[in-house]
C-alpha cells in the first residue's frame, strides 16, 4: 500500500513539473517567438521599369524561402498610396514594415504612427529626409550619390581630351526621388569644375520607358544634333530614348553617347547592340538582405543604420561578354 502512494505521488510530482513546465514555455516571450511566424508589410513603388519587377520579385521569392508572411502592396508610383498601405499594415499589427520610398519627403506622421504602434521600418532601395532618424532602423540598397559621381566620372574620362563644348541632355527618374535627386547631384559634382560640360536639358521621365521616349522626342526638336550627351537615370528611360532618336535618324551609342543606369539585361542588349555606352549598375536583388535584416530585427539584434549593396560599372565593351551572367 505504501508503495503505490509512492507511485502516485511521483506521478503527482512529474505531473505538476510538466505543468510548470508548459507554464513557463507559454510565458516566455522567447520561446513563443521563435515559433511565431514573422509578417512583414512591405510597399512597393510600382512596376515602372524592369528593375523595379525584378526587385519585387526578389523580395516575394526572399520571403517564401525565410518563411516569412509577406503582406505586399503596389503603390503606382503614388505616396498617398504607400501612406495608406503602411497604415493598413499598422492596423493588422504586422511584425516589420517594409517600403521603398516614392519620394523623400512627407513620411514623417505615418512613420510616428508606426513608432507609437512599435513597429519597426525598414527602408529599401530608396532613403528618405526625415529629422528624426529613429523613425527607421535600417536602410538597405545602393549609394546613388556614388552611382552618379561613377557615370560622371566615366565621362570624364570618356571625353578626356575633347576640348568639348560638350551638351548633356538629361532624363531624369521621378521628381522628388532619391536616385533622381542623387544621381543628378552625383553628375554635377563631378562636371561642375569642367567648363567643357554643359546640361542643356533636364526633364523627368518617371524612369518609364515611354516617358524616356517622349521627353527625348521633345529634346530632339528642340536641341537636334546640339546634343552630345545622353544622361538617363536608368535603362528604361535610356531604351526609350533610344527609340527615339532611331526614329529620328541619330545613331546612338555613336553620334551620341548614352550613359544609364541600372544595368538590366535591357541594358546589356542595348550595349552590345552598340546602342548604350556605359552602365552603371544598381542591383534590385535586395530580397535576401531585407529578410535577413528582417528577422534581426525581430530578434532584437541591433543593425547598422545603412547596408549597402556591392555594385560596379559596365562599359560597352564587356557587355556581350557579361550578358549571360546577368539575372534581371
Amino acid at each position: 500500500m505504501a508503495n503505490t502512494r509512492r507511485a502516485a505521488c511521483r506521478a503527482l510530482g512529474a505531473l505538476a513539473l510538466c505543468s510548470s513546465i508548459g507554464a513557463l514555455a507559454l510565458t516566455t516571450p522567447g520561446a513563443y517567438a521563435q515559433d511565431k511566424q514573422i509578417t512583414l508589410g512591405f510597399a512597393q513603388v510600382g512596376a515602372e521599369s524592369a528593375w523595379r519587377t525584378a526587385n519585387t520579385e526578389s523580395v516575394k521569392s526572399a520571403a517564401a524561402d525565410a518563411k516569412i508572411k509577406l503582406k505586399f502592396s503596389d503603390a503606382q508610383q503614388k505616396q498617398e498610396n504607400q501612406i495608406k498601405a503602411i497604415r493598413s499594415y499598422i492596423a493588422q499589427k504586422v511584425d516589420v514594415i517594409a517600403f521603398s520610398p516614392v519620394v523623400e519627403s512627407g513620411w514623417e506622421p505615418v512613420l510616428r504612427e508606426a513608432k507609437a504602434a512599435k513597429i519597426p521600418v525598414i527602408l529599401t532601395d530608396r532613403n528618405i529626409d526625415v529629422k528624426d532618424t529613429s523613425l527607421y532602423v535600417t536602410m538597405i540598397g545602393s549609394d546613388f550619390m556614388e552611382e552618379g559621381r561613377r557615370g560622371g566620372h566615366w565621362l570624364a574620362d570618356h571625353y578626356k581630351n575633347d576640348q568639348g563644348p560638350i551638351n548633356i541632355a538629361e532624363l531624369q527618374g521621378t521628381v522628388g526621388s532619391a536616385p533622381a535627386n542623387d544621381r543628378h547631384s552625383g553628375l554635377i559634382e563631378v562636371i561642375k569644375s569642367d567648363p567643357k560640360f554643359k546640361i542643356i536639358a533636364s526633364q523627368s521621365g518617371d524612369f518609364t520607358l515611354a516617358g524616356g521616349k517622349q521627353v527625348m522626342e521633345a529634346f530632339i526638336k528642340t536641341y537636334g544634333n546640339k546634343i552630345n550627351v545622353v544622361y538617363a537615370h536608368n535603362d528604361d528611360m535610356a531604351l526609350g530614348a533610344i527609340q527615339a532618336m532611331e526614329e529620328a535618324g541619330m545613331h546612338p551609342g555613336k553620334d551620341i553617347t548614352v550613359v544609364s543606369f541600372d544595368a538590366t539585361k535591357g541594358g546589356f542588349q542595348a550595349m552590345a547592340a552598340g546602342k548604350m555606352n556605359v552602365d552603371v549598375e544598381c542591383s534590385p536583388l535586395l530580397g535576401p538582405q531585407l529578410m535577413s535584416a528582417v528577422k534581426d530585427v525581430v530578434a532584437g539584434k541591433p543593425l547598422p543604420k545603412r547596408i549597402l549593396t556591392e555594385e560596379t560599372v559596365f562599359p560597352m565593351s564587356v557587355a556581350a561578354q557579361t550578358l549571360p551572367t546577368r539575372k534581371y
